[in-house]
């Protein structure tokens, strides 16, 4: 995904077979140029302030993209 994988992910994903939606993610994250559209959007994403704070950005693009 975005971030990298930490130790106990990769164990964890040797000892099982993975799933179609697994498979979409990982599929997702070779094409997607996500710091590229994050860079783009960024400076346009509410800012923290008052009130309710937003949502990541990187993750509110990955909803959005799943929901497409």
């Amino acid at each position: 995904m975005i971030n990298g994988p930490s130790f106990a992910s990769l164990a964890y994903d040797n000892k099982k077979k993975r799933t179609r939606r697994e498979e979409f993610l990982a599929e997702m994250d070779q094409v997607i140029p996500w710091a590229d559209i994050s860079k783009i959007i960024r400076k346009h994403y509410p800012k923290e302030g008052n009130g309710r704070q937003p949502m990541p950005l990187e993750r509110m693009l990955l909803i959005y993209f799943m929901q497409q």
